[in-house]
């Protein structure tokens, strides 16, 4: 009896560890992994968007950071850079692809190591061979001109008037400019005769007394008309080899230049006393170089550079030495806890070589 009852007791202790070793065990929790929000513009080559996915010097370089954080990263795109400063107040984002590094932004900001030095760039139309301009295009494109147009409307004036009053004194004779009785073809032969008469001195007089006085005032008309339109068409000329003569910094100011607002670009230029004209994205910047609202585009050395031997191949060049060349660097809100791992990244980024083959696949040695 006594056996039996110490049995059902042993039974009774080693029935919840059976129990508790058949169960399956329990999942260990996970920790999940940081996420790292960070804002960017599309400014090739530092971020450029190919359907649908980002790619560029600052994606490859952040990238490389967040594989040696371990961390997940949300780019947060945002419409042009002047928005960009806007993420990092508001707190939508943890910080923002590489700024130049200034005084004003340093009040507000933390910066990262430098991701890259460079300057300002002066890029502008390339009107020499290699865009394909011709001597023939220019006489061309100058006889098309507002200045061209204008005149032609005076001479019109200066034939028509003269004509008619040709037609009506001296119309009829055998013997004079115009045999024709009638208006046509008699209007014909007497703009033939006043045109000629304008520019080239006309081989025939009118009979009637008061016609020859008026191809004699004609005639005068003539020799200043032509000699003013020559003088028009040479300023003109002068005037835009001048004016289309933008080689560096000096000759900016009074000049229409576009650049991207909000930028140290910007701020460059109304010091320099250029008239400049801020655009939201670099797209817009460069179509109002090519359409020729604007004489020269002043942005980042490595943006321009890009530009000029991808998209804009053939058609503007870079011209000038760097202006105000500075660091480049990642932006963080003021003592951001980011700011000492994110450092720590890029320095073994550039010692262990990775950062110099990201360098080369973008800007070349």
């Amino acid at each position: 009896m006594t056996g039996r009852i110490l049995a059902a007791l042993a039974l009774r202790c080693a029935l919840p560890l059976l129990v508790t070793n058949l169960l399956p065990s329990p999942v260990v929790a996970q920790t999940p992994t940081p996420v790292i929000r960070l804002a960017v513009a599309v400014i090739p080559p530092t971020v450029i968007e190919r359907h649908g996915k980002l790619t560029g010097f600052t994606i490859d370089v952040w990238n490389a950071v967040a594989a040696q954080l371990k961390v997940k990263t949300e780019y947060e795109v945002v419409p042009d850079p002047a928005t960009l400063n806007n993420c990092l107040q508001s707190g939508q984002c943890d910080l923002a692809m590489p700024q130049f590094i200034t005084w004003e932004r340093d009040q507000e900001f933390d910066f990262s190591t430098p991701v890259l030095t460079a300057g300002q760039r002066i890029l502008v139309r390339d009107t020499g061979e290699s865009a394909g301009v011709s001597p023939i295009l220019d006489l061309f494109r100058l006889l098309g001109s507002s200045t061209t147009l204008a005149w032609l409307g005076t001479g019109l004036l200066l034939v028509l008037i003269p004509a008619h009053l040709a037609w009506f004194l001296d119309r009829g004779r055998e013997d004079g400019v115009i045999p024709s009785k009638k208006y046509f073809p008699g209007i014909f032969q007497a703009i033939y005769w006043a045109a000629t008469t304008l520019l080239t001195q006309a081989e025939e007089s009118p009979r009637q007394w008061l016609a020859r006085l008026t191809a004699v005032l004609l005639m005068f008309v003539g020799l200043v008309f032509v000699a003013f339109y020559t003088a028009q068409l040479t300023t003109e000329l002068t005037v835009r080899q001048i004016k289309g003569a933008i080689n560096g910094p000096d000759d900016l100011p009074g000049r229409q230049v576009a650049t991207i607002s909000g930028t140290i670009s910007a701020g460059y230029l109304r010091n320099r006393g250029a008239h400049v004209q801020a655009y939201r994205r670099p797209s817009e910047m460069y179509d109002a170089l090519l359409s020729e609202k604007a004489d020269a585009v002043v942005f980042a050395g490595p943006v321009l550079l890009y530009y000029a031997n991808h998209e804009g191949k053939g058609r503007v060049k870079v011209v000038g030495p760097e202006i105000n060349r500075s660091d480049i660097a990642f932006v963080y809100p003021v003592n951001s806890p980011l700011r000492r791992r994110v450092d720590s990244a890029l320095l073994e980024l550039q010692e262990n070589g990775t950062y110099d083959v990201i360098y080369k696949r973008w800007f070349g040695e």
